[in-house]
């Protein structure tokens, strides 16, 4: 996750006019405290090999182009950039705007939040869905140090090590760290369904205390808990109201998770006020150490068993447990913090006609199976399935995305091909890439059945959500997400809990910083 996911007004002029020209627990050591910043132990002298590539771009049938665009005067073409990015414009807009202006898909820019806490905010940028997965070719670009763009949040805030989502794949930790993840996901991967069950059978209880006394029910609030315990439960044995941490753990990680992302954030207050607090200067880390301190506890006794595996793994255990932290608080329950409300927004919208479609198709298969659910029992629920595909479509939970030329590249769009040089940072704004027309029909739209059916299966190869097709897998080589899987199957889940329980809902849809604000005004309770 790198940024928040807003509206995304209708794109097809913009592409139209381009288509017609050519646990045993351990007690935390005294050592590892946040406010002692740890040496970096994956440097840039560690870096294993990555493997052979050529040094020539590659050849192309396509007219070579010289990318368009320009980065305007020092200071003053990047800070005018990130003014119209924030607020002039709206990030939609500030690309549609270039886009028409270029008349081009690729083009050059500066992205926030550029100087003085980003010295270099040059990118070439790529909107459409040809060009766009070059991101994701570990053989063509480096991913050192960029997972939330050009600028880096403070180790300080990670313990003083740069986590898995910061390294590079030719870094020898970054299989190594990978390697502990997938364990994570393994190791007590039979526990996630009855957790979820558990969890946000909570949340719905809750939805309807609120609904009763108030009339209407913040989705936020009550999925923040329920997504939090959920992962400390089916991954970590332990259930967060019992400990120290208590209830305060979504608070916690939504507060360190705001000093990590704040330079790409708006929150509402006045503009140049705004600007100069949040994209000019990083917030500082020993604000919410205590916070963090508290984080890191609470992951350390109960992590015995992935600690010994990290061991195992040749990673020390602080290392591991701030990794873990970062896995479940930053990745996971960012992720559902940011993707759930925007799916029960997309169902919302849709409307009764698909909400029984979706309860008769989800019933009747639960039914089928003893009233359980399983994994095997929602790969029988294809209209389930593609809803989720398409909202993760639509609007993808993390929509920006980079990567430095590893070498001399030819990158093509669907018009033109584009020569970029070694060391030249690619970025990419994937609503744009997964709303293409010359991809998807009716691209702007929300079709609940687009990925039903053998044709409808071959456009998952576009859905790019985690940092990769849909198509493809994490694997320790590459940076696609390691819980992909896991995050496609706790979507589903609550898309099935859901229409289990009721047989439709009214919403409200606002905005928030960090995605939708859906506030729940109706729910109707299952008839058949």
């Amino acid at each position: 996750m790198a940024a928040s996911s807003l509206a995304f007004p209708s794109l097809q002029p913009q592409f139209s006019s381009l288509r017609n020209r050519n646990h045993p627990s351990r007690q935390p050591p005294s050592t590892p405290r946040f406010s002692t910043v740890r040496p970096i132990t994956a440097s840039v002298s560690e870096r294993s090999p990555i493997p052979a590539i050529v040094s020539s771009p590659e050849p192309t049938k396509l007219p070579i182009r010289k990318i368009p665009g320009d980065h305007g005067l020092p200071l003053i073409g990047p800070f005018k950039d990130r003014i119209d990015y924030f607020y002039n414009q709206g990030r939609d807009e500030y690309f549609k705007a270039k886009i028409q202006k270029y008349r081009s898909t690729v083009f050059r820019t500066n992205v926030p939040p550029g100087p003085p806490l980003a010295p270099n905010p040059r990118v070439v940028v790529l909107l459409d869905g040809k060009s766009f997965p070059v991101l994701f070719d570990p053989t063509k670009v480096e991913k050192r140090d960029i997972f939330t763009g050009t600028y880096m949040p403070s180790t300080e805030l990670t313990g003083g090590y740069r986590v898995l989502s910061y390294l590079d794949t030719a870094e020898p930790n970054h299989g190594k760290l990978k390697q502990l993840m997938f364990f994570l996901l393994k190791h007590r991967r039979e526990h996630v369904i009855p957790e979820f069950s558990s969890a946000y059978t909570e949340l719905f209880q809750s939805l309807e205390k609120d609904l009763a006394l108030k009339g209407k029910a913040s989705f936020a609030d009550a999925n923040d808990q329920a997504a939090f315990n959920f992962l400390a439960r089916a991954w970590y044995d332990t259930n967060p109201g019992d400990t120290k941490l208590g209830e305060d753990g979504p608070g916690l990680v939504s507060k360190w998770v705001l000093f990590q992302l704040s330079p790409i954030l708006t929150l509402g207050l006045p503009k140049y006020l705004e600007d100069l607090t949040l994209h000019s200067f990083s917030l500082p880390p020993s604000l919410i150490k205590k916070d963090y301190q508290r984080l890191f506890d609470f992951f350390y006794s109960a992590s015995g068993p992935l600690l010994d595996e990290a061991e195992r793994l040749g990673i020390s255990r602080e290392e591991a447990c701030h990794n873990l932290l970062f896995t479940t608080c930053f990745n996971s329950f960012g992720g559902f913090k940011l993707f759930f409300p925007t799916l029960i927004k997309w169902l919302g919208r849709a409307g009764l006609k698909l909400h029984t479609q979706l309860a008769e198709e989800i019933r009747s298969v639960v039914r089928s199976n003893d009233g359980k659910i399983t994994m095997a029992g929602m790969e029988q629920m294809p209209l389930m399935k593609s809803v989720v595909y398409e909202a993760f479509r639509i609007e993808p939970p993390v929509p920006l995305q980079f990567g430095k030329a590893r070498r001399d590249l030819v990158i093509e769009s669907h018009d033109a091909a584009f020569e970029v040089k070694e060391g030249e940072m690619l970025f990419g704004y994937q609503p744009f890439a997964t709303k293409d027309p010359r991809i998807f029909d009716r691209a702007e739209e929300f079709v609940a059945d687009r990925f039903v059916g053998e044709e409808g299966e071959r456009l998952l190869e576009h859905v790019l959500w985690s940092n990769g097709p849909e198509t493809a897998n994490p694997t320790a080589g590459n940076k696609q997400c390691a819980g992909k899987n896991f995050v496609m199957l706790a979507s589903r889940l609550l898309v099935v809990e859901l229409f289990m329980r009721y047989d439709s809902f009214e919403i409200e849809v606002g905005t928030s910083p960090l995605g939708a604000a859906v506030t729940i005004t109706s729910l109707k309770r299952a008839s058949f």
